[in-house]
């Protein structure tokens, strides 16, 4: 078997493995399994023959998923009570948007599937990988393991690729290339929170290893 490596020859902190062993790690791109070997905070196992990266120890990284994750809430309160876009047309009309009344408009107004893709994908969907992270690396942190922790962090895993509020961004850009030519276009405070809300939660989900969780799920839980 061929061991990972790490660049790094700091003092060594790795996260607890779980009881018994050796572990062993499968590269995802060449298949070659390894042994796997604790490696210093800061630094990740790289395959041997193909170099890609098989896993990273990322400095307080369970700490650093609750805090964005909590982060993120925060910012989806603001982003749904608060304006996301305001529209000045001729005439003295105005229309103040937001996430929740978009989608309740698109649904009212003929679109249903699209309003409900809205509201899936850029409401519920962030709301619920937030709320799993801080479900399951908040009692991480002391060793703890929440009840069903391992069911929320498989659908975390599955519906990750379901979280698209870049997606969303990009289009309403697009959009705005349109409606500045019919009206007056101002942000409101929704949108800037949605700006930063994408940066926290790919910072979150960023922040730590799959194989790090799920080993301290396996030595919580033991």
């Amino acid at each position: 078997m061929i061991k990972p490596f790490s660049r790094s020859r700091r003092a060594l902190h790795p996260w607890p493995k779980p009881p018994g062993g050796p572990h062993y790690s499968v590269c995802h791109f060449c298949d070659t399994l390894h042994e796997s070997a604790p490696v210093p905070e800061g630094t990740a196992a790289r395959c041997k023959r193909c170099g890609a990266v098989l896993y990273q120890n990322r400095p307080a990284s369970l700490v650093r998923a609750t805090a964005f994750s909590m982060t993120s809430l925060i910012l989806m309160v603001v982003m749904h009570f608060f304006p996301f876009l305001i529209m000045d047309a001729e005439g003295g009309f105005r229309v103040s948007l937001n996430l929740t009344s978009a989608a309740r408009a698109l649904m009212v107004e003929g679109s249903p599937i699209l309003g409900a893709g809205l509201a899936l994908f850029t409401i519920i969907a962030p709301i619920g990988m937030a709320s799993g992270l801080i479900y399951v690396c908040g009692p991480l942190m002391f060793g703890r393991v929440a009840p069903g922790a391992m069911f929320v962090a498989k659908w975390l895993n599955k519906t990750e690729p379901w979280n698209m509020v870049e997606v969303f961004l990009l289009g309403v850009l697009v959009s705005l290339l349109k409606l500045a030519k019919v009206a007056e276009v101002h942000f409101g405070a929704g949108f800037w929170a949605f700006g930063v809300l994408m940066f926290c939660m790919a910072a979150a989900i960023a922040s730590i290893d799959r194989d790090e969780l799920w080993d301290r799920l396996e030595v919580a839980k033991s």
